[in-house]
């Protein structure tokens, strides 16, 4: 079967970011513990799934992705000082910890820290990977339609359709 929407797809791969012109691992996932997901309901990137679109079982890929194609430019707006009342009777965090916020309309996201002063706490609301080109390699292990019950969720429910609830 070749990856299309509504497919649940397993696969594993092994991440890179170009860091001062060197290729750098990030991350991978092992045919132990693949990816797995439901194809085209908006989960992953949409340009990641571009790249597998038509791949089926054993396919390897090898693809890049620009920094605006994967989690978009790094915003330079979106660093912001927190004032340091909002931590009274907690431990300061630390710089390079993640912090989870929530805002008003209840939206969660997440925070790097990166300074604190006697006055607050300086944070990068972008997410972690902002302005970096993607570089992925890896194999597609398994493609299967979803159940309907992975369609009425929204999610893969594991390789073999079963959430292990």
């Amino acid at each position: 079967m070749k990856i299309q929407p509504n497919s649940v797809v397993a696969l594993t791969y092994d991440l890179y970011t170009t860091q001062d012109g060197e290729e750098v691992f990030v991350e991978k996932a092992t045919e132990e513990q693949p990816l797995v997901f439901l194809y085209g309901v908006g989960m992953m990137l949409p340009k990641f799934e571009e790249n597998l679109t038509g791949l089926g079982t054993g396919d390897a890929y090898d693809f890049h992705l620009t920094a605006a194609d994967a989690y978009g430019l790094k915003d330079d707006n979106a660093v912001t000082e927190l004032p340091s009342d909002m931590f009274q009777g907690m431990d300061v965090p630390e710089v390079g910890s993640v912090l989870p916020l929530q805002d008003n309309q209840g939206n969660q996201f997440r925070a790097r820290v990166t300074s604190v002063s006697e006055t607050g706490v300086q944070v990068d609301l972008n997410h972690p990977m902002a302005g970096q080109d993607l570089h992925f390699k890896g194999q597609i292990l398994n493609v299967r339609e979803a159940t309907e019950e992975e369609l009425s969720h929204g999610h893969a429910h594991g390789a073999d359709g079963h959430s292990g609830h």
